[in-house]
């Protein structure tokens, strides 16, 4: 995709789109007509119980199972709320970045915020055995990037990032884009938000959980809210169970 001569002015059939995005904001319209007829402390304890589930199904999209009773108490802690429970440092970076992320909205999204959330990520500077670069751009170290699948020696490569030089150049282009006004419906500017950074891979690990908190940062600005209603990430491990059982019962 980021090789492609026009990249990255992304285009899209307004047409096919516009009665799904016109659904869509209806329904969080209505979500959001609901949850002010509940009052502030229903409003906030729905907030607090949502955001829990977009961390613990954010990091269980990359394999990490984490305690929603331990996430829950570090969000609470963090808004002054309870929160009782011992956590982590692994826990509680992922909130601060999350927290960050939709109730910091409107501050402009630049490469130092990127920064700080993947440092959060990352306080002992490791990813499980590996010593990574936590806080910077992908280094030429990591080496090649590549989605793949399939036995060792028959491998398919279904995505190579671009390479570690070309990350900078392509995430100035991003952020200004990301803060700019264009003519977009916002949820579609969602959208296209994960899927410009997923393509630029701009850190050695955790680029999943990072773009899923810069789509929650657009979509809080689409809202205009720092409380967050709904789950993107629980929607999306909710699909992605629903493609492997239909798999599976194909086989």
């Amino acid at each position: 995709m980021y090789e492609h001569l026009d990249w990255p002015n992304f285009t899209w059939d307004s047409s096919s789109l516009s009665s799904k995005l016109a659904e869509i904001r209806y329904r969080q319209g209505w979500l959001l007509g609901r949850m002010v007829s509940l009052g502030f402390d229903l409003q906030q304890e729905a907030s607090l119980n949502i955001l829990t589930n977009e961390i613990v199904k954010s990091s269980a999209i990359e394999g990490a199972v984490l305690n929603p009773d331990v996430v829950h108490s570090s969000i609470a802690q963090r808004l002054g709320i309870g929160g009782l429970m011992p956590t982590s440092h692994n826990v509680d970076g992922i909130v601060e970045m999350m927290l960050d992320a939709t109730q910091n909205y409107a501050v402009p999204l630049t490469a130092a915020c990127l920064f700080d959330w993947h440092a959060a990520l990352f306080p002992t500077g490791w990813s499980g055995m590996h010593q990574i670069t936590g806080g910077g751009w992908r280094p030429e170290s990591a080496g090649t990037i590549q989605i793949i699948s399939g036995p060792i020696s028959r491998e398919t490569v279904h995505f190579e990032a671009p390479v570690a030089a070309r990350v900078e150049s392509e995430m100035t282009m991003f952020l200004s884009w990301f803060d700019g006004k264009q003519a977009i419906n916002p949820l579609l500017k969602a959208c296209l938000a994960h899927l410009w950074f997923v393509t630029i891979h701009a850190f050695e690990d955790s680029n999943g959980r990072t773009v899923r908190a810069i789509a929650d940062t657009a979509l809080a600005r689409a809202d205009n809210l720092e409380e967050h209603f709904y789950s993107m990430s629980t929607q999306i491990e909710l699909k992605r169970r629903n493609i492997t059982l239909g798999l599976n019962n194909a086989a």
